[in-house]
């Protein structure tokens, strides 16, 4: 049996079930801002689900996307306040084990390849996000990356932090084995080769996606991890847009969602958890299926 690392489920959506706001282009951010209780409840509900690791609220806070909501000035207050959420969510489980990770996600917004700058244009960026993340942070996701541009500066400013860094990437919704950039995906595994970082996966992607691009990133000499989500397709997300115009689906239960999960830990992944539409109640039955196997959740 082997020891996996099960991290929490979607963040965003969970709030948006939640909160009695109306959905905002900084969802996730604007919630900590107002309603911080309901931040920490969800940090505090994947700890209770089974999750060791926990993902830092910060995926909308970076600077590009506050600016653009007139509010650039609430990029360090919401980094720390996304440090105190799930520091209290840990303290307030009290389950021995729980970790927290960094996070460093696309810059303008979720599957916009169209937007990403070069890669010596977007490390700085990275970097100065990721400062204010390293002193809370026992690993880093490098998650949602959508072009090669980000996977390369995103992994490299992480690394320089010394902080194990896992790099996600996600897929286009037609199985053509490419980021949603178009560029290949095994271009993508190749340009992180040499930077360092402690595993590769795929998440934020259908988990049909992500079972048949699964055995490219296996023949890789690192570990490999997987988080989908639960979305019927992304189209409709535009730049600027809201959470709320994103439908999801019906089938992927947490019995099926675990399905999934188990399949590719079987296959030889040593890291799983769940990404947008995937919440506590999957997140439970992936640790009682990771647990009746017998393997140990890290």
């Amino acid at each position: 049996m082997a020891e996996i690392i099960l991290k929490d489920g979607g963040t965003g959506q969970e709030l948006l079930a939640r909160s009695t706001m109306a959905p905002h282009p900084l969802w996730s951010a604007k919630v900590m801002m107002e309603e911080g209780h309901i931040v920490q409840g969800v940090h505090a509900d994947y700890i209770r689900a089974g999750a060791k690791l926990i993902t830092l609220n910060t995926y909308a806070a970076t600077p590009e996307r506050l600016a653009r909501e007139g509010v650039p000035e609430l990029f360090h207050p919401l980094q720390a306040k996304a440090i105190e959420l799930a520091r209290a969510a840990r303290d307030e489980v009290g389950i021995d084990g729980v970790r927290i990770a960094g996070c460093l996600s696309p810059l303008h917004g979720s599957y916009r390849p169209d937007m990403a700058m070069r890669h010596d244009d977007l490390l700085p960026l990275y970097r100065d996000i990721i400062s204010g993340q390293i002193a809370a942070s026992d690993v880093i996701l490098c998650e949602t990356m959508s072009a090669i541009s980000e996977v390369t500066a995103a992994a490299q400013a992480a690394v320089e932090t010394g902080v194990p860094t896992w790099v996600f990437m996600t897929l286009s919704d037609d199985d053509s084995a490419t980021l949603r950039s178009g560029e290949p995906l095994q271009d993508a595994v190749e340009a992180l080769s040499g930077f360092g970082v402690a595993g590769i996966g795929l998440n934020c992607s259908k988990p049909e996606i992500i079972s048949s691009n699964l055995p490219a990133l296996l023949r890789q000499d690192k570990p490999v991890g997987a988080y989908a989500n639960g979305f019927t397709g992304i189209a409709a997300l535009g730049i600027g847009g809201t959470v709320d115009v994103l439908a999801a689906r019906h089938d992927l239960t947490p019995a099926a969602y675990a399905d999934f999960a188990m399949g590719w830990v079987e296959d030889g992944l040593t890291f799983v958890g769940g990404c947008c539409e995937v919440g506590p109640a999957h997140i439970a039955e992936l640790a009682r299926r990771l647990t009746g196997a017998g393997h140990t959740i890290l």
